[in-house]
């Protein structure tokens, strides 16, 4: 079995394990197996990162096998600079889940984690599959341990958030389904992405091909307007719901983009580009005022979640290089940023009980170690310099500028937006005077809870400070990429 396989299978196989551990007496020994296996599928990406070729644009790792022989469907895996790092980030958040959820998760704890296990196994499977009907399966099989998670151990309108989220989804997925099936045909019976990437097609086939796509790709991402879904479900979610789905399945949409909707129809990703970049900028501006006056913390990052996430659409519809870099590395630091600000969320929410940012103040003088870790956290949101939320941020801004000065300088003001939302909720819920008993009895972190924080700190400054060898492994396959997509494919 290959790296990519184990990457996939070994979570999804522990997973299954703690499904099959039913009792609740046994909570305790589910957390630490569910921890083992977690561990391990992150160990097993390492290779994956130290045996990569940075020089090269090619698909690496790359495994084959026929799956369904009659339609010539290929179990076919592989990396290239594009995909790379959304696997071991998948399996890092992972395992911050499973050691943040320790204690807050009391009741079918062996389904909580099992469910959070297979997950992590699917969305690699999503970043790795190079067959069209596979990617479908592992894209639209990460839906049901999500449903499962929202709508069991969620909020009280929980069952509501998770319907909203399902429907949403599917019903955009279906769209592409008719489209990978299109496309299947025009191959001449083939799912192979990669010559779907070939094929020649009229202006219209492409339209159509492009917004299919669309439809369940800018669900996830997700794109304004269709994004009325996510303050829901991260409301009702918990704490390692909301963590993941932030962290790695909105990435899910945007790496669609640039693997499926620019490449096979480049001529109607170029024809449609206002729109696209119209809708970003629609993203990170309206949004970013909606965060400001929001009440509940969770939903301010939700909305928080959809800005940023414009820039990764922005950064990928101007066609430059910088751009789409840029993207992908807001991609990654989003995942550290966003998954790190809703485990802060958690921690208040473990302790008081109430995610209302009225509820809180003071935080700091009785909690100053956490304090000190949100306070980072919140820079990097805002895109301070030296931490990861900069990086990205910054590259969409100057390929923005390139391509358009006005549209760079919508980009920017995004900047001062996001300061704005950060920064003010960070000064009501932490500094000042203590406001309530709730908040003058709290006691700061633990230790489980600070080595979670502390990953996650190091990884945000890390990247921050040293984004090379992430932009290194990206710049062959990206410019690859814009050069496929620079040439027409009319027949």
């Amino acid at each position: 079995m290959g790296l990519l396989s184990l990457a996939i299978w070994v979570p999804i196989a522990f997973g299954t394990l703690m499904l099959l551990l039913g009792r609740e007496s046994q909570a305790q020994a589910v957390r630490w197996i569910a921890l083992v296996g977690s561990l391990i599928g992150l160990v097993v990406t390492l290779p994956l990162m130290s045996q990569f070729d940075t020089t090269s644009a090619a698909m690496q790792f790359v495994e084959k096998a026929v799956w369904i022989e009659r339609f010539n469907i290929f179990y076919h895996l592989g990396l290239d600079g594009i995909s790379l790092w959304f696997v071991p980030l998948t399996a890092f958040i992972t395992v911050i889940v499973v050691i943040s959820s320790w204690q807050s998760i009391t009741e079918r704890v062996n389904q909580y984690m099992g469910a959070f296990l297979i997950l992590s196994g699917l969305m690699i499977g999503v970043f790795a599959a190079l067959d069209g009907m596979l990617f479908y399966v592992f894209f639209e099989a990460t839906l049901i341990p999500m449903y499962l998670i929202i709508g069991i151990w969620g909020g009280p309108n929980r069952i509501y958030a998770a319907f909203k989220f399902f429907l949403y989804t599917l019903m955009g997925s279906l769209l592409t389904l008719v489209a990978f099936i299109y496309l299947y045909n025009q191959a001449g019976g083939s799912f192979d992405i990669l010559t779907w990437h070939t094929l020649p097609l009229t202006a219209q086939a492409q339209t159509l091909l492009f917004f299919a796509l669309f439809a369940a790709f800018a669900v996830k991402v997700p794109m304004w307007p269709v994004h009325t879904w996510l303050p829901d479900v991260h409301v009702e979610a918990p704490t390692g719901g909301s963590a993941v789905l932030a962290a790695i399945m909105l990435k899910l949409g945007a790496y669609g983009f640039l693997r499926f909707s620019m490449p096979i129809a480049p001529d109607a990703a170029h024809e449609w580009a206002w729109l696209m970049i119209t809708l970003s900028l629609v993203a990170v501006i309206y949004v970013g005022l909606v965060a400001i006056v929001q009440k509940d913390m969770k939903k301010l990052v939700a909305y928080s979640s959809v800005a940023h996430m414009g820039f990764v659409t922005l950064g990928f519809f101007v066609f430059n290089p910088m751009g789409v870099s840029g993207g992908l590395a807001q991609m990654i630091a989003h995942g550290f940023v966003s998954g790190a600000m809703f485990l802060c969320i958690g921690v208040l929410y473990d302790r008081v009980h109430s995610r209302e940012i009225a509820a809180y103040g003071g935080v700091v003088n009785t909690m100053p170690k956490f304090a000190a870790f949100a306070l980072l956290f919140f820079m990097a949101n805002c895109g301070l310099p030296g931490t990861a939320g900069f990086v990205g941020e910054w590259m969409v801004i100057i390929a923005g500028v390139q391509f358009n000065f006005w549209v760079g300088l919508g980009a920017a003001v995004a900047l001062i937006l996001g300061a704005s939302y950060s920064l003010w909720m960070y000064k009501r819920v932490y500094l000042g005077a203590v406001t309530n008993d709730n908040v003058r009895q709290l006691r700061d972190i633990n230790a489980r809870e600070f080595l979670v924080l502390s990953l996650l700190a190091i990884a945000v400054l890390y990247m921050g400070l040293y984004p090379k060898p992430f932009t290194d492994a990206m710049d062959p396959s990206v410019a690859q990429l814009l050069q496929h997509v620079a040439k027409p494919k009319l027949p």
